[in-house]
C-alpha cells in the first residue's frame, strides 16, 4: 500500500518522550507486563468490553492517551478518561468522534474542532507472535479514520519506524468499502509502507456491520485477514532488502482519528457523532483462533 499517510503514530512527542508509552523503560508501577507465551497457550490477551454503560476501560489492560497530532495533521484531540471511549453496557467499547470543543483544547492548528479518543496497552500488555485480531464496525464519512494497530515495544529506544508497526486495519472514510494492512520499519516507511487492501464484495460498506480484523504473526512472517479471508501475506522477502523487525514484543492500540494527510479533513457531508464499536479484542498464541 502506498497510502500518503505519514507518522500519525507519534502522537505530538507523547511517544517521544515516552509521557504515555513507556513500556520499554519498565511496566507502570504496580502493573505486570505479561512476555510472550509458551505455543500452547489458549490465549495472553481478551477483553469482551463487559460493564457497566458509560464506564472507562479496564485500566489494567489499557490506557487513554491525550493531545493531537501534528506530524499527520490530524483534526481531533484525544481526551482521557470515559469522554469519548466508554462501554455500552452491551458488550462493547464505544470510540466516538464529536464535533466539540466543551474544554477549549488546543491542537496544532488553533482552537480545536473535534474531540475522540485513543487507546494501547504499553506497560500492561506486549506480545511477540500469535493471532491477534478485533471484530469491530467502523464509522462512515469523509475524514474518518479508525484503526487497529501495534508498535514495536521498544519505540522509546529506538524510535519510529526503527521499532516497526503493523497496521492490523486502517480504513479512510472516502473508502466505505476498504480496508488496509500495512508494515512499517526502516526504510518502508509512511507512504512507502508494505500492505495491501481488501475490499468488500458488492458494493457493502464496513460500517453496515461488524467485522473481524486479524493477523497471524510468526516468525518471519505476517498474514493478515478479514472475516477469516486472507488477503495478504508478508515476510522479509517482500522488504527490497530493508530490516525485517517485527521478530519482538509489540503492544496493541485502538483509535479513531479525524482528518489528517491520508483521509482529508471532514467535509459538508460527514456527520457527527461517528463511533467506532469494539465487540472484542484477543490474542492467542496456539494454534486454535477465537471465536467469531
Amino acid at each position: 500500500m502506498n497510502s500518503p499517510h505519514l507518522t500519525r503514530r507519534l502522537l505530538v512527542s507523547a511517544l517521544a518522550a515516552l509521557a504515555l508509552v513507556s513500556a520499554s523503560s519498565g511496566p507502570a508501577a504496580g502493573v505486570s507486563v505479561p512476555g510472550p507465551r509458551a505455543a500452547t497457550a489458549a490465549g495472553s490477551f481478551t477483553d469482551d468490553f463487559d460493564g457497566p454503560a458509560g464506564s472507562a476501560v479496564d485500566g489494567a489492560k489499557w490506557q487513554i492517551e491525550t493531545g493531537d497530532n501534528v506530524n499527520n495533521h490530524e483534526r481531533q484531540y484525544y481526551t482521557a478518561g470515559n469522554d469519548n471511549a466508554a462501554l455500552d453496557g452491551q458488550g462493547h467499547l464505544v470510540i466516538t468522534a464529536r464535533r466539540e470543543n466543551p474544554n477549549n483544547y488546543r491542537c496544532w492548528y488553533g482552537t480545536c474542532e473535534y474531540t475522540s479518543a485513543r487507546l494501547n496497552t504499553s506497560g500492561r500488555f506486549t506480545q511477540q507472535y500469535g493471532h491477534v485480531e478485533a471484530r469491530m464496525k467502523i464509522p462512515r464519512g469523509q475524514g474518518m479514520w479508525p484503526a487497529f494497530w501495534m508498535l514495536g515495544d521498544d519505540i522509546g529506544q529506538v524510535g519510529w519506524p526503527a521499532s516497526g508497526e503493523i497496521d492490523v486495519m486502517e480504513n479512510v472514510g472516502f473508502e466505505p468499502s476498504t480496508v488496509h494492512g500495512t508494515l512499517h520499519g526502516p526504510g518502508y516507511s509512511g507512504s512507502g509502507g508494505i500492505g495491501a487492501a481488501y475490499t468488500l464484495p458488492g458494493g457493502q460498506a464496513f460500517a453496515d456491520d461488524f467485522h473481524t480484523f486479524a493477523v497471524d504473526w510468526a516468525p518471519g512472517s505476517v498474514t493478515w485477514s478479514v472475516d477469516g479471508n486472507v488477503y495478504q501475506r508478508r515476510t522479509p522477502a517482500d522488504l527490497g532488502g530493508n530490516t525485517w523487525v517485527f521478530d519482538k514484543p509489540f503492544f496493541l492500540i485502538l483509535n479513531l482519528a479525524i482528518g489528517g494527510y491520508w483521509p482529508g479533513d471532514p467535509d459538508g457531508g460527514t456527520s457527527f457523532p461517528q463511533q467506532l464499536v469494539v465487540d472484542h479484542v484477543r490474542v492467542t498464541t496456539s494454534d486454535l483462533r477465537p471465536p467469531v
